[in-house]
C-alpha cells in the first residue's frame, strides 16, 4: 500500500535529509514551505501523513490541524518543532496532532510515529473502501438456465475460497460484471478490486503498470511508481483480455502469482503480496496454447475454478430476467418510469440472435427506454434490427 508523506517545513535542508531516511522506507515524499503550498497538495487529496513544523513564514503551523478534519482522506498530523514547549506539545495533541516530535528527530521515533499514523491511514482506506463496495455491489443476473447456474454457484465458491478464477466466455457476455461480483460476495470485499484491460496497454508498459518502477528505471520514470498489482494486495486484481498479454510478461506473472512476490521494474527488493487473480478472456485459450501464443502452466494456474459464461443466443429463457433486471436499473439512472414490456416486444428480444450478447441486449433496452412514452416497451421502441415487425 503506497504511502505518501507531506513534510511541511521552511528548513529546506531538514526536508532533504528527511526525504533521504523516508524514501528507502518505501514512501513517497512531498516537500513544501508553506502553509498555502501544504493547503494546495491537501485539497487535491494527495498526503497520506502530514509532518508539519511549528512556526512557518506565512502562518502558525498548528492552526492546520482545525482544518484537516474537513478533508475527504483526514490525513493524521506529527507536528514537529525545534523548540521542546509542553504548552504546543499540549495544544497540538488537543487539536488533533498524531504525535508531537522534537528536533533534531531520532529516526527510530520518526519511523515507530509513522507506524502509528501509516495503521490510522489503513483504517480509513479500508473503511472507504468498505462503503463503496456496499454502494457499489454488483448484482450477477444468472438467469434461469442450467449452465448459468451452475457458474453461479461455482463463482460462489471461489469467492468464499479467494481463489484464482478463469473466465471465459464471448466478447459482451458479462465477464467482467461477473469478476465484480466474485468481489462483492467474497472474503475480500472490503478491500482494493483492481481491473486491468491487458489490451488495452502497450506491451512495453504492461510490466510497469502491473509491477510498477523505481525511479530512474527507463528513461521518463523520474520517480517510484506503485503497480497495480500492489495496489490491490488484499484485494482482488482483474485481469481482462488475459490473452492479450505478451509471452515475456506471462512468464512473469506466473511467477508473481506463484511466489506471492514481484520486483518493480529497476528494483531489486521483493514486494509481498496477497492478491487473488481474476483472469478473462474473449478467446480459446487452448488453441492459444497450441499455437505457442499461451503459456500451458499459466493457464493451469489460472483455472483454478473456470467459469464460461454462454453466450446468450444459447440461453433465450433467461432474457425475460435480464430486460426486467435492466428496466429496473435503468429507471433510477434515467429518470423514467418504465412498467414493463409488451408481448410483442418480448417476441422480438427472444427471436433475436444477439450477437453482442447481454451489452447489446442491456444498450437495446436503454435505447427503448428512451424512445417509450407510454410506461411500456414495445416493438416500435426498440432498435430498427431488433424490432419484429
Amino acid at each position: 500500500m503506497g504511502i505518501t508523506i507531506l513534510i511541511v517545513d521552511d528548513e529546506e535542508n531538514f526536508r532533504t535529509n528527511l526525504e533521504g531516511i523516508l524514501t528507502p522506507l518505501g514512501y513517497e515524499v512531498i516537500g513544501v514551505g508553506t502553509l498555502s503550498e501544504a493547503r494546495e497538495i491537501l485539497a487535491k487529496g494527495i498526503g497520506d501523513v502530514v509532518l508539519l513544523d511549528v512556526q512557518l513564514p506565512d502562518g502558525y503551523g498548528p492552526n492546520l490541524l482545525y482544518e484537516t478534519p474537513q478533508l475527504p482522506h483526514r490525513p493524521p498530523v506529527i507536528q514537529i518543532t525545534g523548540y521542546p514547549d509542553i504548552e504546543i506539545a499540549v495544544e497540538a495533541m488537543k487539536n488533533g496532532a498524531q504525535d508531537f516530535l522534537i528536533k533534531p528527530i531520532k529516526v527510530e521515533q520518526l519511523e515507530q510515529s509513522l507506524n502509528r499514523a501509516v495503521e490510522i491511514v489503513k483504517m480509513h482506506r479500508e473503511l472507504s473502501m468498505f462503503r463503496d463496495s456496499q454502494k457499489n455491489s454488483v448484482q450477477f443476473v444468472a438467469g434461469n438456465s442450467k449452465a448459468m447456474q451452475r457458474v453461479l454457484m461455482q463463482a460462489e465458491r471461489a469467492a468464499y475460497a479467494s481463489v484464482s478464477v478463469l473466465i471465459t466466455g464471448e466478447t459482451g457476455v458479462g465477464k467482467d460484471v461477473l469478476a465484480q461480483y466474485i468481489y462483492s460476495i467474497g472474503t475480500r470485499k472490503s478491500k482494493t478490486y483492481v481491473p486491468i484491460n491487458c489490451a488495452a496497454i502497450q506491451s512495453t508498459m504492461l510490466e510497469s503498470e502491473l509491477f510498477g518502477h523505481e525511479s530512474g528505471a527507463f528513461t521518463g520514470a523520474d520517480k517510484r511508481k506503485h503497480g497495480l498489482m500492489e495496489t490491490a494486495d488484499g484485494g482482488v486484481l482483474f485481469l481482462d483480455e488475459i490473452s492479450s498479454m505478451p509471452l515475456d510478461m506471462q512468464a512473469k506473472l506466473l511467477r508473481a502469482i506463484e511466489s506471492r512476490a514481484f520486483r518493480r521494474v529497476g528494483g531489486n527488493n521483493l514486494i509481498n503480496v496477497d492478491v487473488q487473480v481474476i483472469a478473462a478472456s474473449n478467446r480459446n485459450l487452448l488453441e492459444m496454447i497450441e499455437k505457442e501464443q499461451f503459456r500451458q502452466d499459466l493457464y493451469y494456474r489460472l483455472k483454478v475454478v473456470d467459469l464460461h459464461i454462454p453466450p446468450l443466443r444459447e440461453r433465450k429463457n433467461d432474457i425475460p430476467e435480464l430486460v426486467g433486471f435492466f428496466i429496473k436499473h435503468k429507471n433510477a439512472k434515467m429518470g423514467v418510469n418504465i412498467e414493463s414490456i409488451s408481448p410483442r416486444a418480448m417476441e422480438a428480444l427472444m427471436e433475436y440472435n444477439w450477437p453482442g450478447n447481454i451489452r447489446e441486449l442491456s444498450n437495446a433496452i436503454e435505447s427503448a427506454m428512451l424512445f417509450c412514452d407510454t410506461g411500456v416497451i414495445d416493438s416500435y421502441d426498440l432498435p430498427l434490427n431488433i424490432a419484429k415487425e
